[in-house]
């Protein structure tokens, strides 16, 4: 069982066209660290994955996870 941890920080951001400093600045980091969270080189202290997941306003699971996230739209469409 691998220690990486994947997540979904990239994506919104993206969304909500939040930049890396503003983020970083919202959470009391500096901006490369998010950028070394995005890119998987770091993984969060439980506390700044609960402070990450409150300002995206959802669950720690939205955007963290042991396994890798399905790419989007892979979802199998029923015929």
């Amino acid at each position: 069982m691998s220690d990486e941890i994947h997540n979904r920080i990239a994506m919104l951001r993206a969304e909500r066209r939040v930049s890396r400093r503003a983020l970083a600045e919202a959470l009391g980091v500096h901006y490369q660290t998010v950028g070394y969270l995005e890119r998987g080189e770091y993984s969060p202290s439980l506390s700044l994955a609960l402070k990450i997941a409150e300002y995206f306003d959802v669950p720690v699971e939205v955007i963290f996870s042991s396994s890798p996230f399905p790419p989007l739209g892979s979802e199998a469409v029923a015929e």
